[in-house]
């Protein structure tokens, strides 16, 4: 019992003596720690981090049992392994300083009037290409920028309208096949490229059009609109999770929600601490 009472009062002294400033840095790391574990857990260097986590537990026994040739052979290990982890990690961390740099470097959306524009006739198009059943995938830029993504397409520079949009992804138009990417309340690009997502939870209804939206939701903060061209079926990508079967009118309330909504809603508070927010949201399904 006198063990516990010590420690308790320790416990308390401790805590007596801890700042504001201590409490809000305990929060913020723990939040980061938190968001880096999500992220890795989403993405196929799961595995990888579970093998680099047991080679420290490893080495930690060894200093323990005093086993100094595995000790020593184990920490030359994990000093080369630093260099191996950058590599290996290469296109998460890519992905990771292009989030953080697009929620600097990014500009606010477009007027609302142009905006309003772009989602009603990006909706009317979506609603006659369900009816049709022609496939379609439409990408509303945000804060992150796809430039690199704009140049593997045709650049257009076009103003949104629905007859233009079906235009485009016409199954015998030399663009169907690609992405259009509407940037500021305008079609900036058609036929553009999109990363694969590399999860392997995802249904095997989905083909490789509505892989590519994933994909590049993962990588930015865009909202991806896919049309399927098997069923029809109207679906949005946002953060690496995809809503399937909406309705014209709930692909209208959810865009709206996202690009007109949520800009106008931010505060100068949450502004500074996008960077942390976009960095680090890890792929969901």
């Amino acid at each position: 019992m006198d063990l516990i009472r010590t420690i308790f009062q320790e416990t308390l002294s401790d805590l007596s003596a801890m700042r504001v400033a201590d409490a809000i840095d305990i929060l913020i790391v723990a939040f980061l720690i938190y968001r880096v574990i999500m992220f890795v857990r989403k993405t196929n260097s799961y595995n990888l981090t579970k093998g680099i986590l047991l080679l420290l537990v490893v080495l930690g026994a060894s200093y323990v049992l005093q086993l100094h040739m595995i000790n020593f052979l184990l920490r030359n290990a994990v000093e080369l392994g630093l260099i191996a982890v950058v590599i290996l990690f290469q296109p998460e961390l890519r992905r990771l300083l292009e989030r953080v740099g697009g929620s600097f470097t990014s500009s606010r959306a477009a007027a609302s009037p142009v905006m309003e524009t772009a989602i009603a006739q990006t909706v009317l198009a979506c609603s006659d290409m369900s009816a049709s059943r022609t496939g379609a995938l439409i990408i509303f830029e945000r804060r992150v920028r796809l430039s690199s993504i704009m140049n593997t397409g045709t650049l257009i520079n076009s103003d949104v309208s629905a007859e233009l949009v079906k235009n485009l992804f016409f199954n015998k138009a030399p663009l169907h096949d690609g992405a259009v990417i509407i940037r500021d309340g305008r079609i900036a690009a058609a036929g553009c490229v999109l990363p694969l997502t590399q999860s392997t939870n995802l249904s095997k209804e989905l083909g490789m059009r509505h892989r590519a939206g994933i994909g590049l939701s993962e990588q930015s903060d865009a909202v991806v609109v896919i049309v399927s061209e098997e069923t029809g079926a109207i679906s949005m990508a946002m953060d690496g999770m995809l809503k399937r079967h909406l309705s014209p009118a709930t692909l209208d309330k959810l865009l709206h929600a996202e690009l007109i909504q949520a800009e106008d809603d931010r505060g100068f508070g949450t502004k500074a601490l996008d960077w942390i927010k976009t960095a680090f949201k890890g792929e969901r399904q």
